[in-house]
């Protein structure tokens, strides 16, 4: 890994059974509209920076294999191009992974940051619209989205918790 990389900072990392099978869940938590970012990853470091882009076209492939409609991509909306690039290499490596977008309601220790989401609606809302192009509707409902070959590995959705 070049010096300076590392991986993505989770809010939650859990074990959980996916279909009786150990597995990983992954959760990236939200509390306010300023957290869904539309601009890409900065670069540092030229050699990361192409190592970053050129893992999340693999996972666009792959994705797109799967499920026409990704447009995960390090340039636009990264932080979320990256977690369902994560999720997916991590399926792709026999490892059932389950990923959450949380969001937090009335979160008043967050107002610095930004206006907290005052209802699930609202961050229903919002989440839709920040994956709105990136991930398709299919995944962002609350059908399952296969991210492997194996049958055996399950999900990533963008589904709004409340």
């Amino acid at each position: 890994m070049p010096v300076g990389a590392n991986t993505p900072n989770w809010d939650l990392v859990s074990t959980c059974k996916v279909g009786g099978e150990p597995g990983l869940m992954l959760i990236e938590g939200k509390a306010h509209s300023g957290e869904c970012k539309k601009e890409g990853k900065p670069a540092r470091n030229a050699e990361n920076h192409q190592q970053i882009k050129d893992a999340i076209e693999e996972a666009n492939r792959g994705l797109n294999a799967i499920t026409p409609g990704w447009q995960i991509s390090r340039d636009s909306c990264y932080q979320l191009s990256n977690r369902f690039a994560w999720a997916w290499k991590l399926s792709t490596l026999s490892v059932p992974t389950v990923l959450v977008y949380l969001g937090f309601l009335h979160a008043a220790e967050m107002r610095d940051q930004g206006r907290p989401f005052g209802s699930a609606d609202e961050w229903k809302n919002c989440i839709h619209d920040h994956a709105s192009g990136v991930v398709p509707p299919g995944a962002q409902e609350n059908r399952n989205q296969s991210l492997g070959a194996c049958p055996r590995i399950v999900s990533a959705r963008l589904r709004a918790i409340g």
